[in-house]
């Protein structure tokens, strides 16, 4: 059966502590029905908070909670049509596969045929039917974490909300269960708002990003718009995969601008209609990491492109890319990816002398 409506709306929503400390500071988000959203930031940031509010767990000091237009403050999870995938799966040690995801349908009084039929649909859903009579010891990181999924999500809630659910697994696991978390949330069809402090992470699950700091929402949006298009220098060095530069601008064309950075001019960045810039101001750019080309010293670069002679301080193979560090920008790091064929036809060496090059249409202004 589909759950009912699972939109969320969070309208001037607060969290403070001992009337001081705002955990969470006014935030309005609209999640359509459906989607599967990732709140994203650094420990202490209210994205757990954000979560908590929503389940029921706790209170707002301010603002409104509607799901599924229902206004939902003072009600009690049940009563929402949330469930709750915790971080740790407090999956019950004395109860086989099949009895814990029954066991919310036997708290709600159902006879054993009835969850048994639930949980027995559930377990095929998931993948989980010949693990059916294990102990929760005898199953893998992977294969806990589909029990966890499956008792929640057989109350069939509206709204399925996972805490950092992929953090306690190691990376190829964690990869394998990012592809069966976007599988089965497709398959039940529900609303997922999922709490992570890792990027990538985010960004391979997610319809919308929600980038959060000290309480607040930075950007919110489709994933491809947030990673390559971020609103300021906060979410373009969180999401990492850019250079971010502070200039001043010197010269305002019809479609590019030119910034100096202290010593360093001629810096070219894309002109955006609606940005209001003018000669003087400060502003921050970005540059994406795997937009700059790396040239020999003597080589010539295309005319039109921003040029910032480099010296290579570091090198990492990445695998697929080879990410080369450089004192292109001074006080701060400026990183290049070079795919990895390309940067082994003619390596580079820690100390050459390199040109770094982007077209303006490379480089954003940010907020």
């Amino acid at each position: 059966m589909r759950a009912a409506r699972g939109d969320i709306e969070l309208a001037g929503l607060c969290k403070s502590y001992d009337g001081m400390i705002n955990a969470v500071d006014g935030i309005n988000l609209k999640i359509p029905d459906g989607a599967y959203i990732c709140l994203l930031g650094p420990s202490g940031c209210g994205k757990t908070t954000v979560l908590r509010m929503i389940a029921g767990h706790e209170e707002p000091t301010a603002g409104e909670i509607l799901i599924g237009g229902e206004n939902v403050l003072g009600l009690a999870p049940v009563e929402r049509r949330t469930a709750m995938m915790f971080q740790s799966y407090a999956l019950f040690p004395h109860l086989s596969v099949r009895d814990n995801i029954a066991f919310a349908l036997r708290v709600r009084g159902q006879t054993r045929a009835e969850r048994y039929k639930a949980a027995d649909a559930m377990m095929e859903k998931v993948r989980l039917t010949e693990l059916a009579n294990r102990l929760p010891a005898n199953l893998s990181g992977g294969q806990q974490q589909r029990v966890a999924l499956a008792r929640a999500a057989i109350t069939e809630p509206r709204v399925l909300l996972l805490d950092e659910p992929l953090s306690a697994l190691d990376e190829q696991l964690r990869v394998q269960m990012r592809q069966e978390l976007r599988r089965m949330q497709r398959d039940l069809g529900i609303t997922f708002v999922h709490v992570t402090h890792t990027q990538l992470e985010a960004i391979a699950l997610a319809d919308v990003v929600v980038v959060m700091e000290k309480g607040k929402i930075k950007q919110a949006g489709p994933a491809r718009d947030v990673y390559a298009y971020p609103r300021d220098r906060y979410v373009a060095e969180f999401l990492g995969g850019q250079n971010v530069l502070t200039g001043k601008v010197e010269k305002i064309g019809e479609d590019h601008l030119v910034i100096t950075q202290r010593d360093r001019s001629g810096i070219h960045v894309g002109l955006r209609p609606d940005k209001r810039i003018e000669v003087g101001d400060h502003i921050d750019l970005a540059v994406r990491r795997d937009d700059i080309e790396l040239r020999r010293a003597d080589a010539a670069p295309a005319s039109g492109s921003t040029i910032l002679p480099s010296r290579v301080t570091a090198i990492e193979y990445q695998g697929s890319f080879v990410k080369v560090m450089l004192d292109a920008v001074p006080d701060d790091e400026f990183i290049a990816y070079v795919p990895e064929r390309t940067f082994f036809l003619d390596p580079f060496n820690v100390g050459d002398v390199l040109l770094a090059t982007w077209s303006a249409g490379r480089a954003r202004v940010l907020a």
